[in-house]
């Protein structure tokens, strides 16, 4: 799994890339774009179902994203067009930021984690 701080930096790295190409246009702003560029102190993740969300960096640290990037990892592996697609729907990722940003105690995480690999292993 990719450090954090490695995610930044290579983030920081596409921005000026971009920038200097002047391929940043006003579909690659906002929260809601289509744009492979997150908004500065964040990060671009995909859905299984394909919905982009901006997950802020610090977001990444938590036991819930740690365990949804390992799943991912061994469901989808690395893939060469840069995109790192979360095994769950979009009504599942909103539930997450939801969680993350209200601050739910370890048990409620550990909780909601338990009825992920639970539906994982029901549906194979």
């Amino acid at each position: 799994m990719i450090h954090p701080k490695k995610l930044a930096q290579l983030a920081k790295k596409l921005q000026r890339l971009v920038a200097a190409s002047g391929q940043e246009t006003s579909d690659t702003e906002g929260c809601c774009s289509t744009g492979s560029v997150a908004d500065r102190g964040h990060c671009v993740m995909y859905s299984a179902g394909g919905s982009r969300f901006e997950v802020p960096l610090a977001y990444l640290g938590t036991m819930v994203f740690k365990e949804l990037l390992r799943m991912s990892r061994e469901e989808f592996g690395f893939t060469c067009d840069g995109k790192t697609t979360l095994p769950c729907d979009a009504s599942v990722m909103e539930y997450v930021m939801c969680l993350i940003r209200r601050e739910a105690s370890e048990e409620v995480e550990k909780a909601f984690l338990s009825s992920i690999v639970r539906c994982q292993l029901s549906g194979q």
